[in-house]
């Protein structure tokens, strides 16, 4: 094992922990299995002997005995494989449920703050096959190496009650073939092995980057570039995997020869005291039988120290974002709001890496309830900071901000964000249908309120138009909607939501100007009565959902007009 093996061990243990007794259970099954097979082979070259000599010589032998014995031994066999497999898979399936289950539920707090250097790719082949990677550890780890111990040491115990020196030589070649090899195959492979994991990893994000660029990619004639990037990462994961298989192969032909090996020095001792008279040659013939038989559950060991490296790597992967620290800690009960907070920003101080510029630099800023303000500058001025900071997306390092006379510190972010509804720039929906859509900002909400929302966004049409209505299925990031029904869907669902403040993240970018108009009308319906918090690079016809603009520069709030005087100023810049 390398140096971090052993915590990575215990941490193993301890996720599998819940299903401890599916774990024993599995592992007990696998036992009997092996000593039954251990016990078929030996048991039977001792009776198949023993009757040739019964035959040869005229004496008579008691059968019946020995054939119950073997046939029980078949049972066991047979039965106890069956029984292990179901046993041993119900309970690497449920563990690794509960891990993907409590994996999951530790990235949700993480989001957006700590899992934003992590692509898409990443986190899934984390979530995913990180986690099935895990299952080698107790199906072809920890079983095998439990089962060959026992299998090996019962073995012993029945060679020494004949033999010592059999014994002996048993218990070498055992450790030769299932120490010295597998400690052997588990140095070479190590450096491929994890190395393939990560490249596997690699390679999904640029399969990944292929699919959702394709377009890109074919305008500037980059394809033959990407196409270049995978098949070099696919050949070198190609040659590492190849690298472990021939390994594994090398070692699987290596345990046969420590076998046979084993097996001849054992009848030569053997064949010496059958010479002497002191052994009958059926228990020769047994002897040497149970020795290859014990070989037998020796043989996966090879095979499973070579994954190993790969297993640890995927292990250390996964509870690398386990142990990850998210941005906030929450507290376990939120202070009371108002039914309309103000907001305030203190000193506030953002920046997203420690050798980054600062994102919002000492920006101080108040919002009264009902304010209707539009927060303007140049792209990194910083508009985006303020709502990453306002949502509990990202900490502060310096400074606080305050919602409704509550520092965020002592607000849990559930209850801040269901008061703050935010029509972001760009709107996602999920291949489910519009009524799904809809729900996800309010899942009780009844018909009526989902009527009035989609009236006051100026959806009815376009409702009435769906084939299916309401069920209708919106496609893979709402492929089949345009982009202002898409935005107009977005005000509805944040009417639904029914919060007392109101973000609009650049709501008409990229919008055509009939269809900017259209949603003008929703916004307007949907900013009444609410404290909305514009954010926009440039004014323009937005002016009229604001009553005050508040201008960043750098990071900093430069200064703050009137609408009007914005306007004005803007014109003037625009002429000039």
């Amino acid at each position: 094992m390398t140096r971090g093996s052993p915590p990575i061990l215990r941490r193993l243990l301890s996720v599998l922990y819940p299903v401890r007794r599916w774990m024993l259970g599995g592992a007990g099954l696998a036992l009997l299995a092996a000593f039954a097979a251990i016990g078929l082979m030996a048991v039977s070259g001792w009776f198949i002997a023993a009757m040739a000599v019964a035959g040869a010589t005229g004496v008579a032998i008691n059968y019946y005995t020995p054939a119950a014995a073997i046939r029980a031994f078949a049972i066991l066999r047979s039965g106890g494989r069956y029984a292990e497999r179901v046993v041993t898979h119900e309970a690497t399936l449920r563990g690794l449920s509960g891990l993907r289950t409590g994996l999951f539920r530790r990235l949700i707090p993480l989001a957006p703050a700590r899992l934003a250097a992590l692509r898409s790719a990443e986190l899934f082949a984390r979530l995913r096959s990180d986690i099935d990677a895990l299952e080698h550890f107790y199906l072809a780890v920890l079983i095998p190496a439990a089962v060959a111990v026992l299998s090996v040491a019962a073995a012993g115990v029945v060679c020494f009650v004949v033999s010592p020196a059999v014994a002996g030589v048993l218990l070498l070649g055992a450790a030769c073939a299932g120490v010295g090899l597998p400690w052997w195959l588990r140095r070479r492979a190590t450096a491929d092995a994890a190395q393939a994991v990560r490249d596997a990893a690699a390679l999904r994000g640029l399969l990944l980057d292929a699919f959702r660029g394709h377009a890109e990619l074919l305008a500037w004639n980059a394809v033959g570039s990407q196409r270049a990037r995978i098949e070099a990462l696919a050949g070198r994961l190609d040659s590492q995997r190849t690298r472990v298989e021939e390994l594994e192969a090398a070692g699987g032909a290596s345990t046969g020869l420590f076998a046979q090996l084993t097996s001849i020095v054992v009848i030569a001792v053997a064949l010496s005291a059958v010479h002497h008279g002191r052994w009958s040659p059926p228990l020769l013939v047994m002897l040497s039988l149970l020795v290859l038989a014990a070989f037998e559950v020796i043989g996966p060991l090879t095979e499973a120290l070579a994954k190993w490296p790969a297993t640890r790597t995927s292990c250390a992967r996964v509870f690398e974002l386990i142990d990850t620290p998210p941005a906030f800690v929450e507290p376990e009960c939120s202070a009371p709001l108002p039914a309309r907070p103000a907001i305030v920003f203190e000193q506030a101080c953002l920046r997203y890496a420690d050798d980054l510029p600062w994102a919002l630099d000492d920006v101080d800023l108040s919002l009264l309830p009902g304010a209707r303000v539009a927060i303007v500058g140049a792209s990194g001025a910083g508009k985006s900071s303020l709502l990453a900071a306002l949502l509990k997306f990202y900490p502060l390092q310096k400074g606080r901000v305050l919602f409704g006379g509550q520092p965020l510190a002592q607000l849990h972010g559930d209850l801040l964000r269901r008061n703050v509804a935010v029509i972001a720039q760009q709107t996602v929906l999920f291949d489910q249908s519009l009524l799904d859509n809809l729900l996800l900002a309010a899942p009780d909400a009844d018909a009526e309120c989902i009527e009035r929302a989609i009236a006051r966004a100026q959806l009815t049409s376009f409702v009435a138009s769906l084939p299916q209505g309401y069920d209708t299925v919106l496609g893979d990031a709402g492929a089949r909607v345009s982009g202002g029904e898409a935005r107009r869907i977005a005000v509805a669902r944040a009417l639904l939501q029914d919060a007392p403040v109101m973000v609009l993240d650049e709501p008409t970018e990229g919008l055509d100007a009939r269809t900017a108009e259209d949603l003008y009308a929703a916004l307007a319906e949907a900013a009444c009565d609410r404290t909305v918090l514009l954010i926009t690079h440039r004014l323009g016809s937005l002016a009229r959902l604001v009553d005050e603009v508040v201008v960043m520069t750098a990071g900093r709030v430069s200064e703050r007009l009137g609408v009007q005087d914005y306007l004005d100023r803007e014109r003037g810049i625009s002429r000039t």
